[in-house]
């Protein structure tokens, strides 16, 4: 309805997420992406178009404008800029005339725990927090990860309870129910062990749920709103949530990433970073550039109104360049340490990656196909400069009762994993073998 609006000319302004772009204006003359760094932009079905490079190619044939906004530009928008590419502005200001940016605090975990504290939250942090409910200031808590436990685990033999659809640990939840966060398969916690059958089994780890009941029982007079998938799962969940809360409905909000990124709330005066490392050691090159953009944009909800902002980061690393680099709110000098990495390990922007996702049912079939695909690229690749990796398991071997595999390919230039795209795709269309395997391909992935 919106599409066939436009088409007519009777609206002129479009608002949306990536597919906004394929809006048929009769003449478009500008596009604007708002947080240009996230990885939302990238679509995870094929074609996996980024809505990035596709509103430069529309903008092209249209003769439109594009322009990108981010705090914390994605590493391949900020060296275009600095190769000319693209042309860089830069906002020096804040938004709001006299709001200053917030005082940013990193506390080393490691020693709160020699000094006997084992609770999630820190001295430092626990004392900001009484004094900004004194003065009925608002407070926001991050941690990136939802559930009340990470992961339920036998105590007498180890082995965690996991999924038998994807090879993922059950997230224990608050009404004692398991829960796998990529199937919605769903269990009550079983009495014993399924392994052995012992009655020691415990939940391990903090989720959001958690927090949330820990908040409660350190300061009961408080009050408590949670903000996560879980929580926002019902229609109209993510503006009943935050409109409660900016209209003062609650003294601390706890929640996932989607609570540190553009919200707008005055009151909110201390921001607590609850566990920084969470998404420094996935295994994804990006890792260091997603924690530098969270705990940046993090940092932004603080003192957005006439009062003082404080920020507490609590990690276990406070000596990485991108925790480091995030309280200093510098993201040159974090940008200057990660594209060296970048360039010495061969990943974009510096060189171009291509990820070859394999799909099937059969787990062997799945391993054949694969080896067969890198023997074929690594005999075609002739004095090309390419590195093949893998095949590898994409983070999770299994996901709703299909295995998947991934090769990834690196080459300095584009055009050269375009040429070799183009023959996997002949290999795999005359060999039957791969007709009961599902493959897809992925240039510059933005999950791993």
């Amino acid at each position: 309805d919106q599409f066939e609006r436009a088409e007519k000319g009777d609206v002129t302004v479009m608002i949306g997420p990536r597919s906004a772009l394929f809006t048929p204006f009769p003449k478009l003359g500008l596009i604007v992406i708002d947080e240009e760094h996230e990885s939302a932009y990238k679509s995870e079905l094929s074609p996996r178009y980024h809505a990035r490079e596709t509103a430069e190619e529309l903008a092209r044939m249209n003769g439109a404008s594009v322009v990108l906004g981010s705090a914390t530009p994605s590493l391949e928008a900020y060296t275009r800029a600095k190769t000319g590419q693209y042309r860089l502005y830069r906002l020096a200001e804040r938004a709001k005339k006299d709001s200053h940016m917030a005082k940013v605090s990193v506390v080393d975990l490691r020693e709160e725990l020699k000094r006997g504290n084992k609770s999630i939250f820190s001295v430092q942090l626990r004392e900001a927090m009484e004094e900004r409910l004194k003065n009925h200031e608002q407070i926001i808590l991050f941690l990136n990860r939802r559930g009340y436990s990470t992961f339920v685990s036998c105590r007498s033999c180890g082995e965690a309870i996991r999924c038998p659809h994807c090879d993922v640990t059950l997230t224990l939840h608050r009404n004692q129910h398991l829960k796998c966060h990529y199937c919605g398969y769903e269990i009550p916690v079983p009495p014993r062990c399924p392994s052995c059958g012992s009655p020691y089994i415990a939940g391990f780890g903090t989720g959001t749920q958690k927090i949330e009941t820990m908040v409660k029982q350190v300061f009961p007079e408080a009050r408590v709103l949670r903000m996560d998938r879980d929580t926002t799962s019902q229609k109209g969940g993510h503006e009943e949530i935050l409109s409660a809360f900016a209209e003062g409905g609650a003294d601390i909000l706890v929640g996932t990433q989607m609570i540190v990124k553009g919200h707008d709330f005055p009151n909110v005066t201390l921001v607590g970073v609850l566990a920084a490392d969470m998404s420094l050691y996935t295994d994804d090159y990006r890792s260091g550039e997603r924690t530098f953009q969270l705990l940046t944009q993090a940092a932004g909800r603080a003192g957005r109104g006439m009062r003082e902002g404080e920020v507490v980061i609590q990690t276990y690393s406070p000596e990485h360049y991108a925790i480091k680099a995030a309280a200093a709110q510098d993201y040159k000098a974090f940008y200057e340490q990660e594209i060296r990495y970048r360039e010495l390990l061969g990943y974009p922007p510096a060189e171009e990656l291509m990820a070859v996702l394999a799909a099937g049912e059969d787990e062997r079939l799945l391993e054949t196909g694969c080896k067969y695909l890198k023997e074929y690229v690594l005999r075609i690749k002739g004095k090309a400069p390419l590195e093949v990796i893998g095949p590898a398991s994409p983070g999770v071997d299994k996901i709703k009762d299909i295995y998947r595999r991934v090769i990834y390919i690196k080459a300095p230039e584009y055009r050269t994993l375009i040429r070799v795209k183009d023959l996997m795709e002949q290999y795999i269309e005359i060999n039957s073998g791969f007709a009961k395997l599902r493959i897809q391909f992925d240039f510059n992935p933005m999950n791993l």
